[in-house]
């Protein structure tokens, strides 16, 4: 199982939000490239990006900072936050990012997505996050009328080829990983990313075991509650603990 260190940015710098809430701040760092480059020294494969400004803006507001993430390290680079458009897209390919993360303009039509989806293949993957019952969009400030597997469905038949899975109640909170969204994905047969809750290594080992292609960890390491040596090793099945010196 991969492991995607989550750097979410508001006004360029480092943050994570509880619950999706964006008057529940915390400030990690003020420098989002050196965190990028600490995860990278740790081992990291990925690094998972959002443009906090941007998801709740509709556009990119973050895309100067994305690049130079993409330029600090040698990891490949998921981002997302307010991709509406073709072009949105595109701008940020142009940048160098590996995969773009599209969620509200998927979710309200799949027919949009469907174009995308036939042009950009495997460098796109749909964020489906839910709230409750139901898929939270517009940077979470809103809520689509259909279930996740109604929406998932749907973009599966668009052409869809991998899914990032966040419950927003959950997320920012340490509160452990809900594994009944990836339980109901599962059986569409197409890998699917994981986020929010993660606290500790049992959820690094549930995700694992559950066959989840991937974890996006954001507040445990950015507070230390995880080091991401320790949550790689067990991602792939390791030895636990570090070796003797």
């Amino acid at each position: 199982m991969k492991v995607l260190p989550a750097i979410d940015l508001l006004d360029g710098r480092p943050v994570r939000l509880r619950q999706g809430d964006f008057e529940q701040v915390t400030r990690f760092d003020d420098d989002a490239v050196a965190l990028a480059r600490r995860f990278d020294a740790a081992g990291a494969e990925w690094l998972h990006v959002v443009d906090l400004d941007g998801a709740r803006a509709g556009r990119w507001r973050n895309l100067e900072v994305i690049a130079r993430l993409v330029a600090a390290t040698s990891l490949p680079v998921q981002a997302g936050g307010g991709v509406r458009e073709t072009g949105d897209i595109e701008a940020a390919l142009e940048l160098g990012v590996a995969r773009v993360v599209v969620g509200t303009a998927a979710v309200a039509s799949p027919a949009v997505f469907e174009r995308w989806a036939t042009r950009y293949g495997d460098r796109i993957a749909v964020s489906l996050d839910v709230r409750g019952e139901r898929l939270a969009v517009q940077g979470w400030t809103a809520e689509s009328p259909d279930s996740l597997l109604t929406v998932a469905s749907a973009l599966k038949a668009a052409g869809a080829q991998r899914f990032i899975h966040t419950n927003v109640s959950r997320d920012g909170t340490l509160g452990g990983v809900d594994l009944a969204g990836l339980q109901q994905l599962m059986p569409l047969g197409l890998p699917v990313i994981v986020a929010g809750g993660i606290a500790g290594l049992d959820d690094v080992r549930a995700l694992r075991d559950a066959g989840a292609e991937g974890a996006i960890i954001g507040r445990a390491l950015l507070d230390g509650s995880l080091d991401l040596v320790d949550v790689l090793r067990v991602a792939a099945g390791q030895p636990e603990g570090r070796p003797a010196v």
